[in-house]
């Protein structure tokens, strides 16, 4: 068990470091309910009418006094409760048990009491305590020179101890990290409460602070009204907060929190979040808002960074609305949900609103079923993008975002066998709509420099159905030789207003291409398919390696309505091809794009195992296109395929290698090469060391220059990230991210931390620049958790991400 308690010799280097968060340990005068764990120090009351088992080397009975006495390794079970003591001496005029000589008295529900002398009434409801100790079932302690129980209900420890860390096992006396000393704890198990009084919180072995009187809540109840464990927030927008929640324990099955923050720079945040709870699921509705003090402190150099409106507005009100929930209809399907509405697109990022706070929030109303490889999900989804750019900045992603009503999914496996292969079927059907046309520019004065239309103004839809049959023969020799049929059938509908079909004119003309945009279309794809896939085993006195040679040909005709610009691309714009990539039979990452023509690709994929506990793995390869039309050349309003190696007649090559040791060393080498050059093109290598006392990440990433993408120069960027444990319980991290082309340290983070079984510590502080204003936002962070008495200051900070 690692040591509760620092050595002596460095108790005033502590106490320095810790002033500097000291005050924070005064949470424990300025709650009154906080979670924490007391329980009571005799067993359980038990019922009439049961059984006491006792056993014992001697039993006395003493008729002139009315006394029964056991002696030497006496054992009673009663109701539950075990008692173990030396001598038990029970009188019958009083009824009380006073048992001495190593007492050990185990609750029914496994709390552990120790003592030298116990004195109890013989239904084990009252009794008095000398010197005892009690551990609780989820480790917590107290310790006390006495204690005593009246009523059944009301329990007081004299001259008390309490703390959730364990014993150090070679110093078992000295001091735990933490500790609460009282000259008198009352646990009232009717009104289910536990006050200290005349108490000092201790940490290591120093006492911070003197609390006359304090309250926490029993935690036989998990649930009790009353103030939660406070916060400390900062931002360099909305200054110092101070967080405070109150809890209301309406009932088993709903709550409601309400949290009050006050910023030095904004005023007075208000939240508010209900939860409930039913036998088939849960929901949760949250508000916040604020009138804020300053909203001109959100402008940098003339220009507003959140939309909080113009410079002087006199409304100050901002807010949100969120609400989440999950029901199980039954076994095989749910239904939820997960909304957020807000005044400003930014809002709930700004004000770090405790679920709804990420840069991209998914707002869903769902339906899913799960029945062995069966799977259906329908939902309408809205993407609210949480940036730094007012709604009417051209380049703002968040006003571009289109309404997802709704989004289907649908995947069908027969458990049985077809033709002595597996047939597999799947649907996808989504409707968008979109208010604000999403185009991207080169050069932003520039209006007929358009590049791509990533949306369009006004509603599209599709209906996609898939059938793919396929069944793998192995021969003598350990050839897989796998044939495949797949058939695909698409029907979709467009209604663009003027400005997309300008747009999509302009950018038409740009390529060399015709706009052929069309309000309704089908069209279909047809595959016939062959992989061959040759594993071999070579095995040596202290490795075994397996290579894998593999062949694919897929025969298609070519895909429709792309060379037109017909077709809206909105789900299948993310494409890079890479190692990983290489042996898909259709390389689009979605529906609305569908490779056509006859392809190739060739490869092969290697694993190896030696002894100590190597392993090594790679692929390589490369893909050609054999006849038809290559839909990586053909332009949609996206122009998905330039720049992706598979835009001519052999692609580029790609490749991944890796290792990883039994040390902890573990690394990574990818990259996609000109197929006639072998310049790189795509580059990322990743290398990581995990041990003691020192863990370290790197990873190095490279994007050619992709004019068409807006992307005028080279990509370079590079991660750095490294954790040191200084001492025992000890650690030191940081981490960074450097865009070399542009010469700016794009984020970058350090912190320290303390950990060990009862208590935590952390303190962070980060910074990250906008690669545009390059205007920089700084954040600072601290945490302290006491285990079962709650966390003081802010949240855990994101760079604290190296283990």
């Amino acid at each position: 068990m690692r040591e509760a308690v620092l050595r002596s010799h460095r108790h005033a280097g502590l106490a320095r470091l810790y002033g500097a968060t000291a005050l924070a340990c005064l949470f424990a005068c300025a709650v009154p309910t906080v979670p924490a764990l007391a329980q009571d120090i005799t067993a359980n009351p038990v019922p009439s009418g049961t059984q006491m088992l006792l056993a014992a080397d001697t039993l006395v009975y003493n008729n002139d006094n009315n006394t029964v006495t056991a002696v030497g390794g006496v054992q009673i079970d009663y109701g539950g409760n075990k008692l173990v003591a030396q001598r038990v001496e029970y009188n019958r005029n009083t009824k009380r048990l006073v048992a001495s000589g190593a007492v050990e008295l185990i609750n029914s529900d496994g709390t552990k009491i120790n003592s030298d002398h116990i004195d109890i009434t013989d239904d084990f409801a009252d009794g008095f305590v000398n010197a005892l100790r009690v551990e609780t079932v989820n480790k917590a302690y107290f310790a006390s020179e006495s204690a005593e129980r009246m009523g059944g209900v009301l329990t007081t420890f004299h001259n008390g101890v309490y703390t959730a860390c364990e014993p150090c096992e070679d110093k078992p006396d000295s001091a735990p990290t933490w500790r609460v000393k009282a000259r008198k704890i009352i646990w009232n198990g009717e009104k289910k409460t536990v006050r200290f009084e005349n108490a000092n919180f201790e940490f290591f072995g120093f006492p911070l602070a003197y609390l006359p009187a304090f309250e926490i809540a029993d935690p036989t109840v998990k649930r009790k009204s009353g103030f939660l464990i406070p916060g400390i927030v900062y931002k360099s927008d909305l200054g110092v907060g101070v967080k405070i929640p109150y809890y209301f324990a309406l009932s088993p099955t709903y709550d409601l929190t309400v949290t009050g923050t006050g910023y030095t720079k904004q005023g007075f945040l208000g939240e508010a979040e209900w939860r409930q709870r039913f036998n088939n699921g849960e929901y949760s509705l949250k508000i916040a808002g604020i009138h804020q003090q300053d909203p001109d402190a959100f402008i940098d150099n003339g220009v507003r960074n959140v939309d909080s409106g113009a410079a002087g507005d006199p409304n100050k009100f901002r807010g949100m609305m969120g609400t989440k929930g999950q029901f199980a209809i039954n076994d095989r399907w749910n239904f939820g949900w997960d909304v957020l509405l807000q005044t400003d697109k930014n809002f709930s990022r700004t004000y770090a609103i405790d679920g709804y706070s990420d840069t991209v929030h998914q707002s869903s109303i769902y339906l899913t079923g799960l029945n062995d490889r069966n799977y259906f999900d329908v939902r309408a989804m809205r993407f609210e993008v949480q940036e730094n750019t007012l709604s009417s900045d051209a380049t703002a992603r968040a006003g571009e975002q289109p309404w997802v009503l709704p989004s289907l999914d649908y995947a069908y496996i027969p458990d049985m066998a077809v033709a002595g292969g597996q047939l597999s079927l799947n649907v996808n059907a989504r409707v968008i709509s979109r208010d604000r046309l999403d185009v991207a520019l080169a050069d932003p004065l520039d209006d007929t420099s358009i590049n791509n239309v990533r949306g369009i103004e006004g509603q599209s839809s599709r209906l996609t159905t898939e059938a793919e049959w396929k069944r793998t023969f192995t021969t003598d020799g350990g050839l897989q030789v796998t044939p495949l049929l797949a058939l695909r059938g698409d029907a979709g509908y467009v209604n663009a207003n003027t400005a997309s079909l300008n747009a999509i004119n302009q950018m038409a003309t740009n390529l060399g291409e015709q706009d052929d945009m069309r309000t309704s279309l089908a069209r279909y794809m047809a595959t016939l398919g062959l992989e061959m896939r040759w594993p071999v085993l070579f095995s040596m006195a202290s490795s075994s390696h397996i290579v894998e040679p593999m062949a694919q040909v897929f025969v298609r005709p070519n895909e429709q309505y792309v060379g037109g610009l017909a077709v809206p691309n909105e789900d299948a714009q993310s494409f890079v091809f890479d190692a990983t990539t290489l042996f898909e039979r259709d390389k689009f990452s979605g529906y609305d794009r569908m490779e056509g023509g006859t392809r190739a690709n060739v490869g092969f994929r290697y694993s190896g195992a030696y002894e100590g506990g190597w392993s090594t793995n790679a692929i390589f390869g490369q893909s050609y296109q054999l006849a038809g039309q290559n839909s990586f050349t053909a332009p949609d309003l996206v122009n998905v395929g330039a720049y992706s190696g598979l835009d001519k007649p052999t692609s580029d090559y790609v490749g991944l290698i890796g290792f990883n040791s039994p040390s902890g060393f573990s690394g990574s080498l990818s990259g996609r090469f000109d197929e006639q050059t072998f310049d790189v093109r795509r580059a990322e290598v990743k290398a990581a060391y995990s041990g003691l006392p020192v863990s370290l990440t790197a990873k190095y990433a490279f994007i050619q220059a992709q004019p068409l993408y807006g992307f005028e120069t080279d990509r370079h960027e590079v991660t750095l990230g490294a954790s040191t444990h200084l001492a025992e319980n000890w650690r030191v991290f940081g981490t960074g991210t450097y865009d070399i082309k542009q010469s700016v340290l794009v984020k970058d983070g350090v912190g320290f931390a303390y950990n060990d079984s009862c208590f935590t510590y952390l303190m962070t502080f980060s910074e990250s620049r906008d690669l545009v204003t390059k205007e920089v936002s700084q954040n600072v962070g601290f945490n302290l958790s006491f285990r079962t008495l709650g966390d003081f200051g802010s949240s855990t900070s994101a760079i604290d991400t190296i283990q």
